[in-house]
């Protein structure tokens, strides 16, 4: 059986190619229109997250014989959505716990994923999602300084600064970078207080810039909201 999944963010694509539970490709993507013949050539199953596009064009290309899902609050999942409004909770927030769940099942889970935001997700050793964090990413917090001050510039990032700048720029870049590992730092503690044995999954575009300096406590997945989604796809097949 070939899976195809396709996860369309807020700035950035990826698509995977999986047999059964193993992924044999993945490639990432500027825009819809990079979506190349050669990966959308006929699949079994086809699974398409998307927080901004139309996908039923994709469908089309996409020559899936089996099931088209295009991931919804409505679809069924392999754990237990204890949100309490599933309809406003993003869906590559769920695919990142049902990649967590197909990882480390019967684990207390804590998944951070570093998009556009940084998302913390809780995943009980139940298999029942409870809820998250929702906080500003990297390049959102460097904007935010920039946009709302008269003075302060837009910066790049760079990777472990110095915790105290001896200019403004390493200043800001100090306050983002290290005010973020702080705050997952910090999470981190408060609920291992609760779960013990948590397992902490990071993951997403920014999740390079901080992993090293959270090993060993974390698992480093990038392709975890792949495997997220091909975990739901694999379920909704069999229903």
């Amino acid at each position: 059986m070939t899976n195809l999944v396709i996860d369309i963010g807020n700035t950035r694509i990826k698509a995977g190619l999986f047999h059964g539970d193993a992924i044999v490709r993945q490639i990432q993507l500027k825009n819809i229109e990079e979506l190349k013949p050669e990966l959308l050539q006929p699949h079994e199953n086809i699974i398409i997250s998307s927080v901004r596009e139309d996908v039923e064009n994709i469908f089309q290309l996409s020559g899936a014989v089996g099931k088209k899902i295009k991931l919804t609050s409505a679809t069924p999942l392999p754990i237990q959505n204890n949100y309490s409004t599933p309809n406003s909770l993003g869906v590559d927030r769920i695919a990142a716990v049902c990649g967590a769940f197909q990882l480390f099942p019967r684990e207390d889970c804590l998944i951070i994923d570093m998009g556009t935001c940084i998302n913390y997700e809780l995943l009980d050793q139940s298999g029942v999602y409870r809820g998250g964090i929702i906080s500003p990413g990297v390049n959102m917090r460097f904007e935010a300084m920039h946009t709302f001050t008269a003075r302060l510039p837009l910066i790049e990032v760079v990777a472990e600064p110095a915790l105290v700048g001896d200019s403004t720029i390493s200043c800001m870049q100090s306050g983002v970078m290290n005010g973020i590992l702080e705050e997952m730092k910090g999470i981190m503690v408060r609920m291992q207080e609760k779960y013990p044995r948590l397992r902490v999954i990071l993951c997403g575009g920014d999740a390079p810039f901080f992993e090293n300096q959270l090993k060993p406590s974390i698992f480093a997945a990038p392709e975890l909201v792949l495997l997220g989604l091909n975990r739901i796809l694999t379920h909704n097949a069999k229903i």
